[in-house]
């Protein structure tokens, strides 16, 4: 059973959002990291780098597939999670705790208005199953 955290917001691309005042933290839900299987790499991008909504940000490869991760929200990433770099593997492991991605200072916060409850993402997850 895919394990969906009640406080975070989330994409049709099974990337979550955490807010935090005027900033966003970002990883990737339960779901994805069963549907990729084991965490081999992640590609993340730099602190000062500016995404908008639905850019590419990076990628997360597996022994089944590579796929791009897409920003939730416009801004500036003010911090990565470095420690990934060298355990991806915590992605597999804690993918809503220590397997967070990047923290993005927000842009524009309605933004945060188009991205799915934490109920809504259980009913398009039911959807896909």
């Amino acid at each position: 059973m895919t394990k969906i955290n009640d406080d975070l917001l989330y994409t049709r691309d099974d990337e979550w959002v955490r807010v935090e005042g005027e900033e966003a933290v970002v990883g990737i839900s339960d779901y994805a990291q069963n549907s990729l299987s084991d965490i081999v790499y992640l590609e993340l991008p730099s602190v000062g780098d500016r995404f908008g909504k639905g850019d590419s940000f990076g990628v997360v490869e597996s022994v089944k597939a590579a796929a791009d991760l897409y920003m939730p929200v416009s801004g500036e990433v003010i911090a990565v999670n470095e420690a990934l770099v060298d355990r991806p593997e915590l992605v597999n492991e804690d993918p809503y705790g220590e397997a967070w991605m990047v923290r993005v200072r927000l842009d524009d916060s309605s933004e945060l208005d188009e991205l799915m409850d934490a109920d809504a993402y259980r009913v398009y997850n039911e959807d896909r199953d």
